[in-house]
């Protein structure tokens, strides 16, 4: 009988405390990026030192999340096609949708943009052997070592908390993957009654496809998209609390009197009145001689300035995200026309077809990795896997509409699937799509209207005919 391995060898364990002290690294500035995403940031992190009296006066705009959320509103998957094929890969269709990537890869999008990296990570599926897992990994709980000589992959781990606080984590090298447990020896691995801890899957690669925002050659971390949007959200909050605090105590006219004690403000029965209560009165009035007594108002400050600085602050955000300045709450009372809104959107369009094309390229070696796992050998070399994706623009249904019909009209340009491809579809509104054309041409009523149209254009032959054999009888 073989004796299990319990302990990883040098190699595996420097490979771990690599991976572990990268996580370690990157986990303040994932916190930060996190924060801002939330809108939790505090102001004591921008360097502003607010009084605790004063906290109530913080205000932030969360100008990260809005930035954010508007280019990944506009990555979304249509279909799936193998080089060389004029459908949507039906085998690959079928992965979305046993692994739920509709779901997922909007949530893949968008944290890679919050932190700048992602994973995706394929696996077996014991509990549907036809179909191989693909699950997306937080980088807050997931690391990787890079070789920047032959840029690929030499580990991977993943590492999280069970609900009773066992740190556990699962090491994924070229050939194997090995699931782990945090003792006070460091880190051993985890054997579970029949379960060595070890899977040696033979793949010669990482099962694990890593996502860059922003990529950099030489740097395997990314950057965040909220790089250039976080200085101005900073200088915007410490405005936006100076103008809260403002109209809170010096935007509000002040009334003062002199010469008055607090015993002089009664009420009708000579009862004292309540300070906050004399100061909500419309009027002061005393029985003192006006000589020894002056009631008057000072000026509220003027804030119009504070609003202009926060103008300005929203016009740099415009201008560094290439989000329209109407985003910024700058609204007219003409909307925009629909040429106009394009115009305007150039360059979130822009922005977001570049992302398209490098998500894309991530979800062709996700789904190259699946294949592997599905049928046992990789694709043919030099054939990557095709992701299209919906157009980000925002037309109108009636601006689709006329553009499908110009195409369709005299010389089509455009097949009936063409068109649906246009008008944003995915394979299963196709497919719908189809079977109710199926449906139709099936349809019992259309066949007997079929059958009494040909018995109609029959008739007036048959009764020629039958004059014609009375003439020659």
């Amino acid at each position: 009988m073989v004796a299990l391995r319990t302990k990883l060898t040098d190699d595996e364990r420097d490979m771990v405390n690599k991976l572990t002290g990268q996580l370690g690294n990157l986990s303040h500035k994932d916190r930060l990026h996190n924060a801002y995403y939330e809108g939790a940031q505090r102001l004591r992190h921008m360097g502003l030192a607010v009084p605790e009296e004063f906290r109530i006066f913080e205000l932030v705009a969360n100008w990260p999340r809005m930035y954010l959320d508007e280019v990944a509103r506009r990555q979304k998957v249509k279909g799936i096609y193998r080089p060389g094929q004029g459908k949507a890969d039906p085998d690959l269709q079928e992965a979305f949708t046993a692994n739920n990537l509709d779901a997922e890869i909007p949530i893949l999008a968008k944290e890679n943009m919050i932190f700048g990296r992602m994973f995706a990570v394929v696996g077996s599926n014991g509990d549907d052997t036809e179909h191989p897992l693909i699950t997306v990994e937080s980088p807050r709980q997931m690391s990787c070592l890079v070789n920047q000589r032959r840029r690929r992959m030499d580990a991977a781990m993943r590492k999280y908390q069970e609900q009773d606080g066992t740190q556990v984590a699962t090491l994924l090298l070229p050939n194997k993957t090995i699931q782990l447990v945090q003792s006070s020896n460091g880190w051993d691995i985890d054997i579970v009654g029949d379960d060595t801890g070890i899977d040696n899957h033979g793949l010669d690669r990482v099962p694990v496809v890593l996502f860059l925002n922003r990529r950099r050659l030489g740097k395997w971390h990314g950057t965040t998209e909220m790089a250039d949007i976080i200085p101005l959200t900073d200088s915007c909050a410490r405005a936006l609390t100076n103008l809260q605090y403002g109209v809170e105590t010096v935007a509000i006219q002040k009334r003062f009197a002199i010469g008055v004690a607090k015993s002089d403000f009664v009420d009708a029965e000579g009862n004292p009145l309540p300070a906050w209560q004399s100061f909500l009165d419309a009027m002061w009035a005393t029985a003192k001689s006006p000589k020894d007594v002056q009631i008057g108002q000072l000026p509220g400050a003027d804030l119009s300035g504070v609003h202009g600085t926060v103008k300005l602050y929203a016009e740099l955000a415009s201008s560094v995200t290439g989000l329209p300045f109407r985003y910024f709450g700058a609204n007219t009372a003409n909307p925009a026309a629909e040429g106009a809104i394009r115009a305007d959107e150039s360059r979130i369009v822009s922005n977001a077809e570049e992302k398209n094309a490098h998500l894309g390229v991530g979800l062709g070696w996700t789904l190259a990795l699946y294949e592997r796992f599905r049928t046992g050998e990789w694709p043919e070399a030099g054939e990557p896997f095709a992701v299209e994706w919906r157009n980000p623009a925002t037309p109108t249904r009636a601006e689709e509409a006329d553009a499908i019909q110009k195409l369709n009209g005299g010389t089509a340009v455009l097949s009936r699937e063409g068109s649906w491809n246009e008008m944003g579809w995915n394979e299963s509104r196709k497919a719908r799509e189809r079977a109710y054309f199926a449906d139709e041409a099936q349809d019992p009523a259309l066949d007997r209207l079929a059958a009494n149209l040909i018995d109609t254009r029959n008739q007036p032959e048959q009764s020629l005919n039958g004059d014609a054999a009375a003439n020659v009888g």
